[in-house]
């Protein structure tokens, strides 16, 4: 036995007691951000100055929604499905480097589904996988893994969306955001940026093609919104403590909108704050709102949808991508999540056997050309033996 249980039973009896307290807590903080809510829901331009404003004097790194032209607490009906459009959705999955392994190597593997509504069609399923080993594993780290897994993703996205039928909707898993590193200098940053210029020339294509494009987040923990409206209840002498003091701590936009949205309906659209979203410039400018994907009142399930700024503008796009979203969520019934995305996670994902069988292939080619196999490290062997026993000295 790895866990000393009497130990653990009593964490978990203070678990309990400090939850009964917090739930506390965050109900009286969710009162006031309902509270501020209300009281600045249609103040856009003052908000906007006064984000703007501890932006320049106080915090530059601050991260939160910005209101755009519609009062924050605006709630958008779900519009009629569009009776054509074709969907395209990708997602992908990836082997990490192990230097304990046999061979050493990485791969990245994209899968696609497209389908098209109101035909009795089947889903198209696309795969794209990609071998990485030698030079390409230099400083190939787990998440500039992941950041070349979301790049290929978006990119074979693009790439299948020309030949696609139009009015086109894509989406990923996730946000539209790349992330990776954020330091100066170094190869990671380099590598970082470039990869950051070439999804930006990925969104230009999909925006010049005309391409409605999203970003599905499930389940969201983000507070962009309630820290703005901490933003809106500070006052002139607050504002430079802000960040510390975060009155709002806790209260997350799901808990905010849950009961704001009827089943079907989205909040209203928001900009991003943020230091680093300057770069995504124009018609490429980050936005978001939540959308109720649940069935009833009683079985309310918010996700948070990022949107370019060329689908934020064009209210036909939005209620297209409204429509086929919270259609596409209610094909899997009691839990909802985007059918084609859940398709595209099935097509992409590497399972245990597909990691061995790749290992072993490797491996024989390596040995069919007379080349050696260092094997794996004593530690992996140690790790992989069933049932190890500990010794005492």
């Amino acid at each position: 036995m790895s866990l000393d249980f009497q130990q653990v039973q009593q964490q978990v009896h203070d678990l309990g007691a400090a939850a009964l307290t917090r739930q506390r807590l965050l109900g009286q903080r969710m009162d006031t951000a309902s509270g501020l809510l209300q009281e600045h829901a249609q103040k856009i331009a003052e908000l906007r100055e006064k984000v703007q404003r501890l932006v320049q004097q106080h915090d530059p790194s601050l991260r939160c929604a910005m209101p755009v032209n519609e009062p924050l607490d605006t709630h958008h009906p779900l519009p009629a499905l569009p009776k054509q459009a074709a969907l395209l959705a990708a997602d992908g999955s990836q082997i990490f480097m192990d230097r304990h392994a046999e061979v050493e190597y990485g791969l990245v593997n994209v899968g696609a589904i497209q389908m098209q509504l109101s035909t009795p069609q089947a889903p198209a399923t696309f795969i794209r996988c990609q071998l990485l080993y030698h030079e390409q594993l230099d400083m190939l780290s787990e998440a500039m893994l992941a950041l070349q897994r979301d790049l290929s993703e978006r990119k074979y996205l693009a790439e299948l969306a020309q030949n696609a039928p139009r009015p086109l909707i894509t989406f990923t898993d996730g946000p539209m955001e790349l992330w990776g590193a954020r330091s100066e200098g170094g190869e990671e940053a380099q590598k970082f940026q470039e990869s950051l210029e070439e999804y930006l020339g990925v969104l230009s294509a999909l925006y010049e093609a005309g391409v409605v494009t999203a970003g599905y987040v499930d389940k969201p923990g983000a507070d962009l919104v309630v820290r703005l409206l901490e933003v809106a209840g500070a006052d002139g002498s607050e504002l430079p403590n802000l960040r510390k003091a975060r009155p709002l701590r806790g209260v997350t936009d799901r808990s905010l909108f849950r009961h704001r949205l009827a089943a079907g309906e989205r909040s209203a659209v928001f900009a991003i704050q943020s230091q680093s979203i300057h770069k995504y410039a124009g018609p490429l400018a980050l936005h978001f709102f939540y959308l109720n994907v649940g069935s009833s009142e009683q079985r309310a399930h918010l996700a948070r949808v990022e949107i370019p700024a060329w689908v934020a503008g064009n209210p036909q796009q939005l209620d297209m991508l409204q429509a086929v979203l919270v259609d596409q969520c209610r094909i899997l019934g009691a839990r909802p999540y985007p059918y084609l995305l859940h398709r595209a996670h099935e097509t992409a994902v590497v399972t245990r056997q597909d990691h061995e069988q790749v290992t072993q292939m490797i491996i024989l080619e390596l040995q069919r050309r007379g080349i050696a196999i260092e094997g794996q490290s004593f530690k992996q062997v140690a790790k992989d033996q069933p049932g190890r026993t500990r010794y005492s000295l």
